[in-house]
């Protein structure tokens, strides 16, 4: 399959661009992209000028908090999690499935091939979530990386979470061994994601490190995502997050944290030199008011960093491609216009996003990567009279993707999705959201 009469965003090593360009696909990877002479192929697409980029990778999400948007309005994290703890509680494998399926929509009409989903919400006695979210991510025909995640520090002891929504450090230990059978590749990963220094003991953190090397998974946590964790790690732990994070073992390159917002300048040296990743969701962070993430000096410190959209409750949207343009402004708003350009936002949403989920198949439009890619119309409105049509789509952004690939096989077409109807996941989603209502 050829693609073709398009402006091509390779994001490989040499940042090439192809003006008028086109991509080869066979047998679900990218076999060429340039310009000039086209390749035979056994199917011809004219794209009529779009921009072609590599499918975008989200590297951090929770996608069952779709069912609460809109609620704890003006609290900050702890504030926002105690509103919304008891009401998770009712979770179970048909909301999660309602809510995978309108997550993972959305997130597929912003131009994203590969979704990282850390979910950490376990109730007792509930089962069935991980598999409810895999199957949605297969229907759609998205690629996923599902974080068997766990909370063991209740309030009782100390923690943020209800005593009702956690589990025993067995328990936890146990469903996330049984949970890496789930893995079937390179559409289907697990990892190992105990939540946060609040609502996870020490034991926990690091006997989880250990069992991901054991198995081989990568590791994953919310981290200094807001001044009340510092000093609540301080209180409980007598030290630093990122100082508690080397205790129990998380220094490496196996491991990334969510967040990260509030971090010292000792702190992003000591990221870039264990090669810890940083999924930035800036969104989030501002809906909350927890802060900007120092993206420009973890860059500069050669840190791993993508982008997330986080919980649709913290969010409200799960669109990556607005992440992209809200990681540009953010940064120049902490540190000027010369902060962060335009490609390396979207370098962020792409190429970084892969780096930090430890693939290095995606996020490139390179012979011999897998062929995710998004197709941007750029005959619109909001597009008329931008010179830089890369520049023009991520400052005028959001967009809803016109065609998205995942391994060469179209899973949006014309703007909707090619294996789901849309109005069907939304109306099956309200059956479920309503069971959460207040």
């Amino acid at each position: 399959m050829l693609l073709t009469n398009a402006h091509v965003v390779t994001m490989d090593d040499a940042d090439t661009e192809y003006e008028s360009g086109w991509v080869l696909i066979e047998e679900g990877l990218v076999k060429q992209a340039g310009a000039g002479p086209k390749p035979d192929a056994d199917a011809v697409h004219d794209l009529g000028g779009a921009v072609v980029t590599p499918g975008l990778v989200n590297t951090h999400h929770h996608l069952w908090q779709n069912l609460t948007r809109a609620r704890a309005q003006d609290e900050n994290l702890f504030g926002w999690l105690e509103a919304l703890y008891p009401i998770w509680e009712a979770i179970d494998d048909e909301a999660e499935y309602a809510a995978a399926r309108v997550g993972l929509a959305e997130l597929a009409l912003s131009g994203c091939t590969t979704v990282f989903d850390h979910h950490y919400l376990f109730p007792p006695g509930v089962t069935g979530l991980l598999e409810a979210e895999i199957l949605a991510a297969r229907e759609l025909g998205v690629r996923i990386v599902a974080a068997r995640g766990s909370m063991d520090l209740g309030e009782s002891q100390g923690g943020l979470p209800p005593d009702a929504v956690v589990e025993t450090r067995d328990d936890a230990l146990s469903a996330t061994e049984a949970a890496a059978g789930l893995a079937d590749g390179a559409h289907v990963e697990i990892t190992v994601a105990p939540c946060s220094p609040f609502s996870v003991t020490r034991e926990l953190m690091t006997e989880s490190a250990e069992l991901a090397r054991r198995l081989g998974l990568r590791l994953h946590t919310h981290l200094a995502e807001t001044v009340e964790e510092e000093d609540y790690c301080r209180e409980l732990y007598g030290c630093t997050p990122v100082e508690y994070l080397e205790q129990v073992g998380w220094l490496a390159e196996d491991v990334w944290c969510a967040h990260c917002v509030h971090l010292s300048d000792d702190d992003v040296a000591t990221f870039g030199k264990h090669d810890v990743g940083v999924a930035h969701c800036p969104t989030s962070n501002m809906r909350l008011g927890a802060g900007i993430a120092r993206v420009r000096a973890l860059l500069d410190a050669n840190v791993r960093v993508g982008l997330g959209v986080d919980g649709s409750a913290s969010n409200e949207r799960g669109d990556l491609f607005l992440e992209v343009k809200q990681s540009l402004l953010v940064a120049r708003a902490r540190g000027g216009p010369q902060a962060l350009g335009v490609r390396d936002a979207l370098r962020l949403g792409t190429r970084g996003g892969a780096a930090v989920l430890g693939r290095d198949d995606i996020g490139e439009l390179s012979p011999g990567k897998r062929a995710d890619l998004a197709v941007w119309r750029t005959d619109g409105l909001e597009l008329g009279g931008a010179d830089d049509l890369v520049a023009g789509l991520v400052f005028s952004g959001p967009h809803r993707v016109d065609r998205l690939y995942v391994g060469g096989e179209e899973i949006v077409r014309d703007g909707h999705l090619v294996r789901a109807e849309e109005t069907e996941i939304a109306k099956e989603h309200r059956v479920q959201a309503e069971r959460f209502a207040t």
